[in-house]
């Protein structure tokens, strides 16, 4: 069984819908970025995009963060999207993390208009990469090594 396989079982809650699955189309809502402004499907519509749950206390995202981070930060002139999405209680706690390591990705907190299209991990991190096709390409729970992050770059 693949990692992406297992990894969708791990984090779908028993009364959700079901997680997402490589192949399937993913349709997002309109969703407030911290810091102001929306990100959604017109701004997706088109283009590759990663889709990252993390938060401050995970230990392994703190170690694929930065890896995403460089991703997006190497490959966004060449249509690379960066939605992450910080499930911790406090927006003061996220502000204060993003600002003490530099990062500058749009983040959301996790918002329930968000749950109309995936639900809430289990685990953290999960990673999602969704085609131009706007289907799901990659489904990735837990941390992921560094060649798979850099990878992502053969969907541009």
């Amino acid at each position: 069984m693949s990692a992406a396989w297992l990894g969708t079982a791990a984090w779908r809650p028993a009364t959700a819908q079901p997680g997402p699955v490589v192949g399937a189309p993913l349709v997002l809502p309109q969703l407030p970025l911290l810091g102001g402004g929306r990100y959604g499907e017109a701004q997706a519509s088109g283009r590759v995009l990663v889709l990252y749950w993390w938060a401050t206390w995970c230990p392994f995202c703190a170690l694929q963060t930065p890896r995403i981070d460089a991703l997006w930060r190497e490959h966004r002139e060449r249509g690379l999207e960066l939605l992450t999405i910080a499930v911790d209680k406090r927006e003061s706690t996220v502000r204060e993390y993003l600002a003490a390591k530099g990062y500058r990705f749009p983040v959301v907190l996790d918002h329930p208009a968000l749950a109309s299209a995936l639900p809430r991990p289990k685990g953290l991190p999960v990673t999602l990469l969704r085609g131009r096709d706007g289907r799901i390409a990659v489904a990735e729970a837990g941390e992921m090594f560094p060649e798979d992050i850099a990878g992502f770059a053969k969907f541009l």
